[in-house]
């Protein structure tokens, strides 16, 4: 990829789930060239020739989209794969990039002109799509979160059934078939993903992280999908930034000291990962049980 001082044309892109929406800029130009996209082979093939138009060589062109849902990955692994720098920005960020700004109408083409000037004036840095084992584990392990969430609906549903002074046994059975069926779509589900884990790359880290004492198989599988095996977070403050776990100062002048706060930011799924794990800790592992308990 070019460095960042080579770019000479910067994209922004905003993403829907049937088209997309371009514009770009040089490094000092406002944002022209509006065009819109379909989200599909032949559009994402019109958009080449649109930043071939800009500049013959690819790696000379930063486009920036919004990591928007999962309507993004297939034009970032396609620009990805023609040498075009892509860089996939979280949508906080660009936010407030936007609240700096005078006020601005929300609109497509207005979203693709502020992110081909977040793309000149921030330069994020690109993406590369992850291996194969993330998406192995990723759509396991969010499946298996859709059931567990289907399977507590479920069993509300029988508490309240039963409830009732007078229960039709046909109902009754069909709710507990229900129940059942997703029982067994999950524990199969669990099995895949402590197989793929271990057949992986990423089997050293996983055995490694389940040497802490009430960490188990799944925990593993989230911390390292959400930190692609700790390579966005290579060091423990890195990965507790990244959580928004690290408390932040709140200081102003000489009058404000007040007492260091975590913030609302950071991956709220890896922050939930540790969370559950801490709490299996507080009750299953003495030292840590004793710790929790004089916080």
């Amino acid at each position: 990829m070019a460095a960042h001082s080579e770019y000479h044309w910067f994209v922004g892109v905003d993403i829907a789930a049937e088209s997309f929406t371009a514009t770009c800029c040089d490094r000092t130009s406002s944002p022209a060239h509006l065009r819109t996209f379909p989200q599909t082979f032949a559009g994402y093939a019109a958009f080449q020739q649109y930043l071939h138009a800009l500049h013959p060589d690819p790696a000379t062109i930063l486009v920036v989209l919004e990591a928007t849902g999962s309507y993004w990955v297939t034009l970032a692994v396609t620009l990805h794969q023609a040498g075009v720098a892509v860089s996939v920005v979280h949508p906080n960020h660009v936010h407030n990039y936007a609240k700096s700004l005078p006020q601005r109408a929300k609109t497509d083409a207005r979203d693709a002109d502020l992110l081909s000037q977040f793309a000149r004036e921030r330069q994020p840095p690109t993406w590369t799509p992850p291996p194969q084992v993330y998406h192995e584990l990723r759509q396991r392990l969010v499946a298996r979160e859709a059931l567990l969430e289907m399977r507590k609906q479920a069993r509300n549903h029988v508490h309240a059934f039963v409830q009732w002074p007078v229960q039709i046994a046909s109902v009754k059975a069909q709710l507990e078939a229900v129940l059942a069926d997703l029982d067994g779509r999950i524990a199969p589900l669990e099995r895949e993903i402590s197989d793929v884990l271990r057949a992986s790359a990423w089997a050293e880290s996983a055995v490694l992280l389940q040497t802490i004492h009430s960490v188990g198989a799944l925990t593993p599988a989230w911390l390292l999908v959400l930190t692609l095996n700790f390579e966005q977070c290579p060091t423990a403050e890195a990965t507790v930034a990244y959580a928004g776990l690290a408390p932040l100062p709140y200081e102003s002048g000489r009058s404000v000291r007040g007492r260091a706060r975590i913030g609302h930011g950071g991956n709220k799924r890896l922050r939930t990962t540790v969370y559950l794990a801490t709490l299996n800790a507080a009750r299953f592992n003495p030292v840590i049980r004793d710790f929790y308990e004089r916080l």
